[in-house]
């Protein structure tokens, strides 16, 4: 069977391009960029903001002065008199673009700043949870488990989960469950993909329920996402994308089982998707680099260099090159001394998580 992969080489970018990242990244949390670019992605300005900003939050750059006043002025004009939140003025609000908003507001410590009513926010919400549990993207009425995932995450962060009917929410999410491969789907008896897992696997941590699922048949099928390459994908015959960096590896860090991932393979694909011009990430090595690639492949790079990795640093191949083990190890000193430890179930900074309320569940091998 042929592996659809690419290839790593020494022509690759090989280390950690701290400051260029930075630097790509201060020009996209400018409220005001009227670029043709930027209106082409109109569409996916709040999470574009909240890619970006917590992109930089992670690598602990000028996080504050990054168009703090200017982002949350620019929320405010995205409120609707429902309490939902639009990507942009003008938009329609949505469940995904109300999180992202909710996710910058904490972030920012701005949810008492009177940018949003959380009351109305919150029955906003509510209102788009269906008789089966599950929930609507928006007035339009798709279903779709990443919908639930952000109805239970912003109620969680707004303190308010008791508002929704969780445990309904959590039967739906588990009739999405494909208990031939342990996976999720957006839907009941959809493909298992590992964007949805995640999504999937961040409800139940939120509600504690992750005793439901089968963590190693889960675990196992999310091991086999990891290409020759050491790049991730999100289904079976896939290319690698970086974004996996994030979908497959904080699944795995929520049921105990990261250590299964080849870490240093995965190392030097991520670093291999780096742009050593301008900064940022892409999908795959040699094409064009952008915010939401960029902030999945730092919090990859997060999960797999703080608290939530079993494997050593130090554990390198015992047939691998001496020069290169060296210099591995010198990149894992500098990720995990220059980027911040990542929540895996908000893709937030853990020190933003740890001042709320919340508990989460996390499962161990």
């Amino acid at each position: 069977m042929l592996t659809r992969d690419v290839e790593i080489t020494a022509k690759h970018v090989q280390h950690l391009l701290l400051s260029k990242h930075v630097q790509y990244l201060q020009k996209y949390a400018v409220v005001s960029n009227e670029s043709y670019e930027q209106l082409m992605v109109e569409y996916l300005r709040m999470s574009g903001i909240y890619w970006t900003t917590t992109a930089l939050q992670l690598m602990d750059s000028d996080f504050d002065s990054a168009g703090r006043q200017d982002i949350l002025s620019m929320i405010k004009t995205c409120v609707h008199p429902n309490g939902g939140i639009s990507a942009a003025k003008g938009h329609d609000p949505h469940l995904l673009y109300t999180m992202s908003a909710i996710q910058i507001l904490v972030s920012y410590d701005a949810l008492n700043d009177n940018i949003i009513d959380i009351d109305k926010t919150v029955s906003y919400i509510v209102s788009l949870q269906k008789t089966d549990g599950s929930f609507m993207g928006d007035s339009w009425g798709e279903v779709d488990v990443r919908f639930s995932f952000c109805a239970i995450a912003s109620a969680a962060l707004l303190n308010r989960l008791n508002a929704i009917d969780l445990d309904k929410a959590i039967d739906f999410v588990m009739q999405c469950n494909n208990t031939i491969d342990g996976g999720f789907g957006s839907r009941p008896g959809s493909e298992s993909h590992a964007g949805l897992i995640y999504c999937s696997l961040g409800c139940l941590s939120i509600a504690g329920e992750l005793h439901r699922i089968d963590a190693d048949l889960l675990g196992w099928w999310l091991a086999e996402r990891q290409l020759p390459s050491g790049g991730l994908n999100g289904r079976p015959e896939k290319l690698p994308d970086l974004c996996y960096s994030w979908w497959v590896l904080s699944s795995m860090a929520i049921i105990g089982r990261l250590h299964w991932i080849d870490k240093h393979k995965l190392l030097r694909f991520i670093l291999a998707t780096q742009d050593d011009e301008t900064g940022g990430f892409s999908d795959r090595p040699g094409n064009m680099v952008d915010p939401f690639h960029t902030v999945f492949g730092l919090a990859g790079l997060s999960l797999l260099s703080h608290k939530y990795s079993c494997e050593p640093i130090e554990a390198l191949s015992e047939n691998s090159d001496t020069n290169s083990d060296s210099d591995l190890r010198a990149q894992w000193k500098v990720i995990s001394d220059k980027i911040k430890p990542i929540n895996p179930v908000f893709c937030m900074t853990q020190s933003v998580i740890d001042k709320t309320n919340i508990k989460l569940q996390y499962l161990s091998l």
